[in-house]
């Protein structure tokens, strides 16, 4: 075991930086160009490969919008099953589809393959180019079919900042706390990408920012492949996992 990776026990899943929303918060940008997707079976490969050298208890997919790619969602949390990691996790805007049928259809699937937790990511932000409609129909579904669902808002500056974003994503919040859904603690936005381009008003320009996702490089504890199979200074499609893993070092 690679002793810079000694404490791994997470793998996220970057399934597509495809996006249906623009976000004027998103910290990536405006994903235009964004075509690329996570191959299914090397990502379902991955994970099986990494949890039988690895205590790993969590795996997420996200985006972009991960629910342009059911399948993959769905292979690589067949896998994480398969693997008894506890922890199955889908971050989506639940916008992918205006088809009800549809919707129900991809939220049986992903009861069926495993997931057992959806982050509904849902605010000011999202609800400016998502309709809410689409967002509260997939709620229903995941609902339907048992899988725990949270919704996961983004806040500006804090979480208790009374900015014109935050009261609008408060208001938005209230109508899913009547559906029975409750909120995660959510993020608050970092400066980068279309934030910094759109919301930066509202950064201090003499702070200094700190990533809260920014892994310690000696002490890795989540490992994230991007959809071109991006991972640690290396790739999927030119290395196996395990070479990549095994010969990792902090730079």
């Amino acid at each position: 075991m690679n002793r810079y990776l000694k404490n791994l026990n997470r793998i996220e899943f970057v399934v597509t930086m495809a996006c249906t929303g623009k976000c004027k918060h998103c910290s990536q940008g405006d994903h235009t160009g964004c075509a690329d997707s996570i191959d299914k079976n090397v990502a379902a490969e991955a994970v099986g490969k990494i949890a039988a050298e690895y205590s790993i208890t969590s795996v997420m997919t996200f985006g972009g919008e991960p629910l342009l790619y059911p399948e993959t969602v769905c292979a690589i949390h067949k896998t994480a099953t398969q693997m008894n990691i506890p922890k199955r996790q889908l971050i989506t805007n639940g916008y992918f589809s205006k088809d009800k049928e549809k919707i129900g259809l991809v939220a049986g699937k992903l009861k069926e393959c495993g997931v057992n937790d959806v982050l509904l990511s849902v605010d000011a932000f999202h609800q400016e180019v998502i309709p809410l409609e689409y967002a509260e129909l997939f709620a229903e579904a995941v609902m339907a079919e048992g899988i725990s669902l949270k919704v996961q808002p983004a806040w500006l500056v804090s979480s208790d900042n009374d900015n014109a974003y935050n009261v609008r994503t408060r208001e938005i919040l209230r109508q899913f706390r009547e559906m029975g859904i409750e909120e995660n603690e959510g993020n608050v936005i970092f400066p980068a990408g279309n934030a910094l381009k759109y919301l930066g008003e509202y950064f201090d320009s003499e702070k200094e920012y700190i990533n809260p996702y920014r892994e310690n490089p000696a002490d890795i504890r989540a490992i994230c492949l991007s959809a071109n199979g991006d991972i640690l200074g290396d790739n999927i499609y030119e290395k196996n996992i395990s070479e990549i893993l095994s010969g990792y070092a902090p730079k």
